[in-house]
């Protein structure tokens, strides 16, 4: 017998979203003294906590105005509010897994938007 899962929902966050969400998470599990914090859980809060740069909503804003970058898709823009790369070479790497490359100016465009940010 197979036992699937149906996807129901997908949307994309930031590292500094998740870590605002995991914050009340953890928030309440702290509340309650008798419900333990699962080490997945806490290894997640822990990757969060370091690996966010940007508060939420700048994270956020800094997504949605690479997003209006013809040469940006949804998920490119996610992972660069992420990363955000510092340099070409960086930003080709988040780029390496699509059909096409950007060219020097594509790519300084979006550093300049993320220089915005960083």
């Amino acid at each position: 017998m197979t036992i699937f899962k149906e996807k129901l929902d997908e949307e994309f966050v930031t590292i500094s979203e998740v870590k605002e969400l995991l914050a009340e998470v953890e928030a309440e599990r702290a509340a309650d003294v008798d419900r333990e914090m699962r080490y997945e859980l806490a290894r997640a809060i822990e990757h969060a906590n370091t690996f966010a740069v940007l508060d939420a909503e700048e994270s956020r804003e800094l997504a949605e105005e690479l997003l209006e970058l013809e040469q940006v898709d949804e998920a490119a823009a996610f992972k660069i509010a992420d990363l955000l790369p510092q340099d070409r070479d960086e930003l080709r790497s988040v780029f390496a897994h699509g059909r096409y490359s950007l060219d020097g100016d594509e790519l300084d465009e979006v550093l300049n938007v993320v220089a915005k940010y960083a």
